[in-house]
């Protein structure tokens, strides 16, 4: 009988960072530009102050790609476990 072959086993990254940035940033807007080169994505926070920079994140064409095809996969992934993600419309965000 054939060996049966393993399944692989989801490899651990063992990351590095500073106690600042992995507390995270929360944004709730994205302004996306780009060149041949490069995206740039500037996470923001819309606030009634108006809106503020969070984080900047400059990456390939490539990578942006294989971001957008992780982020199809988790959403579904989600979205198969709790339910549908409501979506409301930027008009109806509104500050009070």
């Amino acid at each position: 009988m054939p060996n049966k072959p393993e399944q692989e086993q989801p490899q651990q990254l063992q990351i590095n960072t500073v106690d600042e940035i992995s507390r995270g940033r929360y944004s709730n807007s994205l302004l996306v530009s780009h060149s041949p080169e490069e995206f740039i994505l500037d996470w923001l926070l819309n606030s009634p102050n108006g809106p503020h920079l969070v984080s900047r994140v400059i990456m390939t064409p490539g990578n942006v790609k294989r971001v957008f095809e992780a982020l199809k996969v988790n959403i579904a992934q989600y979205e198969e476990i709790f339910g549908a993600i409501n979506v409301i419309e930027p008009v109806t965000q509104k500050f009070h």
